[in-house]
């Protein structure tokens, strides 16, 4: 009897300790917030909300900001304001730009992957960055280069969806795109085509899927408040992040160690033009201290991140929307054999793809305007943070305080018929044409590649890459994939893969 009650007796020591608890992190959520204040965003429920609704998370933004253009979830220490007044994203981006920052709790969060690179800088490091790579990116040797390499994997994607479709197979496009897009992007960066090094391909398809998993770990860090005692403890979630981490660092540093060694011996004159060359050949005399392998490691590694993950989601979900409207998909077929005059005119797939030029991407207007459309329904980025230094008033009346997180939801923007129109949720590629001429939005209500720093960089993979496939081949889905919808993370990638039947439109 003793011993039950002893047993007893611990039973309610613990629920009195978990009741505790609970009660502490209720006071903390809910004190000091002003949540009834007319001066601040009005209060939507708690971060820890978003694990409800997290399968369709974006969607779920979106039902709240049609109602509340600007609001609040609750976390621990902060209030998170979401928003979609496009006057509150340009005082942010812009207006007021200094006092909204990565923040200390984001840097911890994405260190171990992201680093110092520019996804994750704040200050003078990412000053830095956007200076060298503005510089880098702008120059005339880079872009040439860049098409160039395009163009050559262009040709690989082609060949292989042509081999898979005379087999009959249906075209698993987001693995093809996005194993296309890393590869370009690992040669524009790093002046090596994996394809000539047997030893580093290997390890870059382990790579890729450390990286893939690595990333999708690090966002759900952002809803689990023990993310740090789990590494600490290393285990769970945590202790498979940190092997991912290991293999990716492995992987970049040889890849840098690699291209030293090339460099050094001379060997390494088809590279000059990439990124890394630059900076080992130029930056890294002029700022040794700086330029160090850890710096190079995040500032490639980060580009890799815009070009593999960015780009590939993007071209993913234009071929999906290419399937959904066969009519735009013709559209723009057509407009690549006018502008290429290749109409009737049954040219080599070898011999089409390098009159590809930048000349000729500048013509397509239709094609820009889709490619566009798409990144508007389906940004690449769904949602973006800063965090607020100082207090602070946005355009909308609604107070911030210093600590606090401001997001801007590119998704639920997109669908909004005040920013949009009525027809704001319809894929519609004349929205951005006048009289057949492409027309830009406010970066603002388009937060999307238009605030990106190698947005031209990221439009002309995608025309080459699309120009390539739409010129050979017309698309269609695969059985089951006309509803697939997205993961929730960094980046919208969808939640399957995409499978469409390729029929061919001339000879390859």
């Amino acid at each position: 009897m003793d011993i039950l009650n002893g047993i007893l007796l611990w039973i309610a020591y613990l629920l009195v300790f978990l009741f505790a608890i609970v009660v502490f992190f209720i006071l903390k959520i809910y004190t000091g917030k002003s949540i009834h204040s007319p001066h601040y965003a009005p209060v939507k429920g708690t971060t820890f909300h978003q694990f409800l609704y997290f399968d369709h998370l974006y969607d779920h933004q979106l039902q709240v900001t049609l109602k509340q253009p600007t609001y609040r979830l609750l976390a621990i220490d902060r209030s998170d304001i979401f928003t979609s007044d496009t006057r509150n994203i340009e005082h942010v981006l812009k207006t007021n730009f200094k006092n909204y920052s990565r923040g200390k709790n984001r840097e911890d969060t994405v260190a171990d992957l992201w680093g110092d690179g520019f996804f994750a800088a704040d200050g003078e490091k990412w000053m830095h960055q956007r200076k060298l790579l503005v510089s880098k990116f702008s120059r005339r040797v880079v872009t040439d280069f860049s098409c160039s390499v395009f163009r050559k994997h262009a040709l690989s994607l082609v060949g292989a969806v042509s081999k898979m479709a005379a087999s009959g197979q249906a075209i698993p496009i987001q693995g093809l795109v996005m194993k296309c897009s890393f590869h370009s992007m690992f040669e524009v960066g790093f002046g090596i085509d994996l394809n000539k090094l047997q030893s580093l391909s290997d390890e870059g398809n382990v790579f890729i899927n450390a990286f893939d998993d690595g990333n999708e770990r690090l966002f759900t860090r952002l809803f689990d408040p023990f993310w740090k005692l789990k590494r600490f403890l290393n285990i769970g979630a945590e202790a498979t992040f940190k092997k991912n981490v290991k293999i990716i660092d492995d992987f970049v540093y040889n890849v840098i160690s690699t291209k030293k060694e090339l460099l050094a011996s001379r060997r390494d004159h088809d590279a000059k033009e990439d990124l890394l060359s630059g900076l080992l050949t130029t930056e890294i005399e002029k700022n040794p201290e700086l330029m160090t392998d850890k710096y190079l490691r995040d500032i490639t590694l980060n580009m890799i991140i815009a070009g593999k993950d960015s780009t590939a989601v993007a071209l993913s979900w234009f071929f999906y929307v290419l399937c959904k409207y066969p009519l735009v998909q013709e559209k723009v077929a057509q407009e690549v054999m006018d502008i290429t005059n290749s109409e009737g005119n049954i040219a080599a797939v070898d011999e089409f793809i390098p009159t590809i030029t930048s000349a000729t991407l500048d013509q397509m207007h239709y094609l820009h305007a889709a490619i566009t459309e798409t990144l508007r329904l389906f940004p690449p980025i769904p949602t973006d943070s800063r965090y607020v230094e100082e207090d602070d008033v946005l355009p909308d009346g609604h107070r911030v305080k210093a600590g606090d997180e401001i997001n801007y939801v590119t998704y639920a923007m997109a669908r909004l018929p005040y920013i949009w129109g009525e027809d704001a949720d319809c894929f519609r590629p004349e929205r951005w044409l006048k009289n057949g001429v492409f027309q830009p939005e406010s970066p603002f209500k388009f937060a999307g590649p238009q605030i990106c720093l190698g947005k031209d960089f990221t439009y002309r993979q995608m025309k080459i890459y699309a120009i390539s496939l739409i010129r050979y081949f017309r698309f269609k889905f695969a059985d089951g994939m006309e509803d697939i919808t997205y993961t929730t993370s960094f980046s919208l990638g969808m939640s399957k893969e995409l499978h469409v039947w390729a029929v061919p439109r001339t000879m390859v």
